[in-house]
């Protein structure tokens, strides 16, 4: 089943915008630690995503039960089953949004859970807006997702909106372009606060040893 998130709305213009953050080159984000996220530890843990990214960022993104509680559920499970780990943004298209949630890394994938009930909702597709991908048919979302990186009002009471980036947009904005990237951005690690997971190990790249003149020189 077709799970484009614009499948239905190919006519909508995209809003002229200047370019986000410089994409940094792979090979230099190779190894990291993960910078700790800043929202307020007093908030309700169970309603944060944690998505720790491969380009060395961690986002934290507050979910809302009360605007969609079958979408924030869905997301919730299929992240304690470890679903989103490995899984890429296939479709990243710059002043507009980033798209992932699909482990075929087509758009056209999804879970093995049932689709989704629309709950489409007044809350605005703001900047950092979290909201639920789907096909042509309204009842149709199911594991797909986008982060919004502009004001995008057109869509609202279209998609389901279930959240939003509570800290570092800035690594929302990382994400690589293109439909699909050349180099995708990976989710590492999705998790939810609650659960208390520590960031993925990411080891530095290996290092080549310089060749020397006693090595050339020494016997076989």
């Amino acid at each position: 089943m077709l799970k484009n998130l614009f499948a239905a709305t190919a006519s909508l213009t995209l809003l002229a915008a200047p370019a986000m953050a410089q994409e940094e080159d792979a090979t230099e984000r190779s190894s990291f630690v993960f910078a700790p996220v800043n929202f307020d530890e007093t908030e309700d843990l169970d309603n944060v995503w944690l998505l720790d990214l491969s380009n060395g960022e961690r986002i934290a993104i507050r979910l809302m039960p009360t605007w969609a509680p079958s979408h924030v559920d869905r997301i919730k499970t299929l992240t304690r089953q470890g679903f989103y780990d490995g899984v890429i943004f296939h479709r990243v298209i710059d002043g507009f949004m980033a798209q992932g949630g699909d482990p075929t890394g087509t758009g056209q994938g999804g879970s093995e859970l049932p689709d989704l009930e629309e709950e489409f909702n007044p809350m605005p597709h703001v900047r950092g807006t979290v909201s639920m991908a789907r096909a042509a048919e309204e009842n149709s979302a199911n594991s797909q997702f986008f982060i919004v990186f502009y004001p995008r009002f057109s869509l609202d009471k279209r998609y389901t909106n279930f959240g939003r980036v509570i800290d570092n947009i800035a690594g929302v904005d990382a994400i690589n372009r293109g439909e699909p990237p050349a180099e995708p951005t990976r989710i590492l690690q999705a998790s939810i606060a609650s659960d208390g997971k520590a960031p993925p190990v990411i080891a530095p790249p290996a290092q080549e040893e310089e060749i020397t003149a006693d090595m050339l020189n020494a016997p076989l």
